[in-house]
């Protein structure tokens, strides 16, 4: 498995504000679309030779 970027805890709570509870196969698959947020985002600062991320990225 992946190393965990999203904070479990976290995510539950938030789910739990929207009255839901947080599945363990619905973590996984939003820590996978995170790690997949910042590949994208590296891909396009390495395009535009930059060494560091911003939101101009994401």
């Amino acid at each position: 498995m992946a190393e965990m970027l999203v904070v479990r805890s976290k995510v539950k709570e938030y789910a739990a504000k929207k009255k839901l509870r947080m599945g363990s196969d619905a973590l996984e698959i939003l820590n996978k679309e995170v790690m997949h947020l910042i590949d994208k985002a590296v891909e396009r600062a390495k395009y535009r030779k930059e060494g560091t991320l911003k939101a101009r990225h994401i």
